[in-house]
């Protein structure tokens, strides 16, 4: 160790703690917060009043920006050049700044990130909005501070006319805190500024009328406004921005044409990243992207498949990609010093305060010149009063010195007069420059006596701000760049997903798809039907059923199981396609079927699940109703909705009122139809009641239907293809629990009995045997006959072929043989027998004659 030199012990943790408070105050007070008052950070400050001292105003050449960068560096900011040039070049982006500060010449980066050129091929210039932010810094408006090096002083904030907080915004990631500050349209903030002024107790939402919203300088759409309103209240909110999008037709094709981005989002980031989601199947719809962006504005082309929607699209590519972003709203600016949390009246109200105290300090500097002035003036006048006595004591005097003491003794004159008298030019010896003089002093009076006005009353600083910041606003204000969505809303899937009605198919080996409705053919009776779905051969359909895409997906499994989906989670398949296995989609055990299948609306919807039930049917005739409520809160591996005895398994379940008959079919061609008020509410642990007496251990049910409408009729189909219709009243009410009456006369011709439902002459009637053709049949072309007759044969079947499922579907009056379904169609949204007045339950049939 060196002489004179000693060791000092210190506690590590101490100094670690003094140590890090110190660095990170440094951050957050020279760094990365901005000042209220001026909006600006450290480096903005010292980049923009290097400029101003430099001399590269906007009306003076460019200057490079290596020499601005350089001047800024070796002045007032002894950190990396890059540090300052990125600085520079962001005031100077149209896509960064929404009023830009500075005026960049050259290649200053594009909005899809590409860098700036090097700062020795670039210039810039100050732009007028910042001669406005430093307009009176030489009138002691401001205090400064010693730079770096104690060799010169820097200004501690710009006398700022603009409120660059609130029009520019600004982020910045401190120590243990962070900020981030939307920009806003400069227009609204001197209006809100304005009204504040007028009334210091305004509310917040009277300021909201003036500042509405954020102003970005990319434009775009601000998507809802509880976000904005938080945030203009609080100081934090989510500001959720879209995309400015529009549909185009062109050469027969659907174009998606977006001209208008999130702010801070990078254009070629987000085109790429969309690419590569449509690579990854995760978008569908749309076959090409193209950006055309080129100097008259954006441009991104988004070409769309034939069979696309462009809302669903577009709704999609708000969800998956950077089209759809937000802006978390974090206001916290240093208040004399100390961070703060601010909303918009905060933030108004410090600009006020700064800008009155920079007014009253520029008017007490104004004034101060004046008087030095007058006072010389008056010594002048004096001089010139008095044009022989002074020529005469100059001439006598040896020197200045002793000029100036003779006539301060002559006149009484102040050291400061005398001077300016022996320093005075020939030519004011005129007649017309002794009439300046006078006139001089006459307007000096006049300003002095406004000036100690201004300064006596507050009422007159407050005008003379108001004055200043409207003609800020007629030299830079604006229209908005953003518009504002008041209805929009935290996006949901159901946005995306239409909701038209679709065929759900299920196959005897367990595999579901959802297909439109207008995939399917309409044919007359007899017919051979077209090929509905491609399965393996051991594999056939065996569950058929008509829903929509928002409704609820309750699965009954044959262990009395419920499980719960929504239709669109379904994944889509054509009508050939074979689907995907349901024991991939819910968790059923590998020994478990799903029989039954209820389309429900609303689960949280209180008033509608406890006016509704779920009734069931087991195979050897047990029925339990249970209230909806019962299956609102469902749960991924499923609940029991019914306990199962042995060698007996669920069948069916049915969506109710409550008011509706209950019919049950047997394999044997019996049917039972009772009141549903007969079987009361009971938990979802219970077996139920019997509701049907079995002829034989080998008969069995083979379907339930809950009719609410009277008037329909009742439709039976055997498994060889042949059905007929019967009125309703054919069918007495008795007790459940009995044996039933005759419903179809079954023989080895029809076969057994495999469906029944409730129909009107407004439906229609799609049948699939096992080998997948599908036949649709308007049923007003089936005649209403006895309850006892066989029937007449529905679909001609080939070989060994039986039917495998029957479901009901609503049809058009328009539609004729052989075409599509309108889109919009009125098909049922449901194919459920009992279905209720807003057609919300769903029906599947099984045939369970597969062995």
């Amino acid at each position: 160790m060196a002489e004179g030199e000693k060791l000092i012990p210190i506690n590590i943790e101490d100094e670690m703690k003094s140590a890090y408070i110190d660095y990170s105050m440094s951050v957050i007070v020279s760094r990365a917060l901005p000042d209220v008052r001026d909006g600006l950070k450290p480096v903005h400050r010292r980049v923009l009043f290097g400029m101003y001292e430099l001399g590269v105003r906007a009306n003076s050449a460019y200057k490079k920006s290596a020499r601005i960068v350089g001047e800024v560096l070796g002045k007032y900011h002894p950190h990396g050049d890059t540090s300052v040039y990125d600085t520079m070049v962001r005031m100077a982006q149209e896509w960064s700044l929404r009023y830009m500060l500075v005026d960049g010449q050259g290649n200053f980066g594009s909005v899809d990130g590409d860098s700036p050129a090097a700062m020795r091929y670039t210039e810039a210039r100050m732009r007028k909005i910042s001669e406005d932010m430093l307009a009176d810094i030489d009138k002691e408006t401001v205090d400064h501070a010693l730079n770096f090096d104690d060799t010169l002083k820097e200004p501690t904030v710009l006398p700022t006319r603009i409120p660059g907080l609130l029009v520019n915004g600004a982020s910045g990631i401190a120590v243990g805190m962070a900020t981030n500050m939307p920009p806003h349209n400069l227009s609204e903030v001197v209006d809100g500024t304005i009204a504040y002024i007028e009334n210091n107790d305004i509310e917040i939402d009277e300021l909201i009328e003036h500042i509405k919203a954020p102003d970005f300088p990319t434009g775009g759409i601000i998507y809802g406004y509880d976000g904005v309103r938080e945030a203009l209240k609080t100081g934090r909110g989510r500001v959720v921005m879209r995309a400015k999008a529009s549909f185009e037709e062109i050469k027969g094709r659907e174009h998606i044409i977006v001209d208008e981005i999130p702010y801070q989002v990078n254009k070629a980031d987000m085109i790429k990243k969309t690419a590569d989601l449509i690579n990854d199947k995760k978008i569908d719809g749309i076959s090409s992207i193209r950006d055309e962006s080129d100097r008259n504005g954006m441009r991104i082309v988004y070409t769309l498949k034939r069979d696309a929607i462009p809302n669903i699209v577009l709704n999609t590519l708000y969800k998956y990609t950077a089209l759809q972003s937000s802006f978390s709203v974090n206001n916290i600016a240093l208040v004399n010093g100390r961070p703060e949390m601010l909303n918009v009246k905060d933030m108004i109200h410090h600009f006020v305060e700064h800008r009155h105290e920079v007014v009253t300090r520029r008017t007490k500097y104004e004034l101060r010149k004046a008087e030095e002035r007058a006072h010389i003036v008056e010594g002048l006048i004096i001089a010139s009063d008095n044009i022989d006595e002074v020529i005469r004591l100059i001439r006598a005097s040896a020197n200045a010195d002793e000029a100036r003491a003779a006539l301060i003794k002559a006149f009484e004159l102040s050291e400061i007069q005398a001077k300016a008298i022996v320093e005075m030019r020939l030519r004011q010896l005129t007649g017309l420059e002794q009439d300046k003089l006078r006139a001089e002093y006459d307007d000096l009076m006049k300003t002095i006596e406004d000036l100690k006005d201004i300064l006596a009353r507050k009422e007159r600083r407050m005008e003379i701000i108001k004055d200043e910041l409207l003609v800020v606003k007629d030299k830079y204000g604006d229209e908005r760049r953003s518009r504002i969505e008041y209805a929009g809303g935290d996006l949901s899937i159901e946005d995306m997903i239409p909701d038209e009605k679709v065929v759900i198919t299920i196959s005897h080996a367990g595999y579901i798809k959802r297909t439109s409705l207008t995939e399917y053919k309409k044919q007359n009776r007899g017919g051979v039907g077209q090929k509905a779905s491609t399965t393996r051969n051991e594999d056939f359909l065996e569950h058929l059923f008509v829903g929509t895409n928002h409704q609820y997906m309750l699965f009954f499994t044959q262990k009395g199981k419920c499980f719960w989906m929504r239709v669109y989670e379904i994944p889509e398949g054509s009508r050939t396609s074979k689907g995907r296995a349901i024991q991939n989609l819910i968790n059923i055990e590998q020994d478990d079927k799903v029989k039954a299948f209820i389309c429900t609306q609303d689960l949280k919807d209180e008033e509608y699940i406890n006016n509704h039930y779920v009734i069931m049917a087991t195979k050897k005739g047990q029925v339990k109703k249970t209230s909806l409520e019962q299956y609102s809160r469902p749960r991924s591996n499923g609940i029991n909705a019914i306990t199962i005895k042995d060698g007996d398994e669920l069948l069916e379940a049915k969506l109710t009122t409550g008011e509706s008959q209950v019919m049950l079919a047997l394999k044997s061609g019996k049917a039972i139809r009772f009141e549903e008020a007969k079987t009361r509410p009971m938990g979802r642990g219970a077996a139920g009641v019997r509701g049907i007496t079995l002829a034989s251990d080998k008969d069995e049910v083979i379907g339930m239907i809950a009719v609410d409408d009277m008037e329909s009729n009742i439709l039976v189909v055997s498994e060889n293809g042949y059905g007929k219709r019967s009125s309703l009243e054919d069918y007495r009410i008795t007790n459940r629990g009995g044996k039933g009456v005759k419903t179809i006369s079954v023989t080895e011709k029809t076969g057994n009995l495999v469906a029944i439902k409730n129909v009107t002459d407004s439906d229609d009637l799609m049948i699939i045997n096992r080998s997948g053709i599908a036949i649709r049949l308007a049923i007003e072309s089936l005649r209403v006959m006895g309850r006892a007759t066989q029937g007449v044969r529905l679909i001609n079947l080939k070989g060994n072929d039986t039917i495998a499922a029957v479901a009901k579907v609503m049809h058009d009056e328009d539609d004729v043989e052989e075409t599509e379904l309108d889109e919009n169609s009125e098909a049922d949204t449901t194919s459920n027998e009992g279905q209720n007045e807003d057609g919300t339950t769903l029906d599947n049939d099984t045939d369970e004659q597969q062995q």
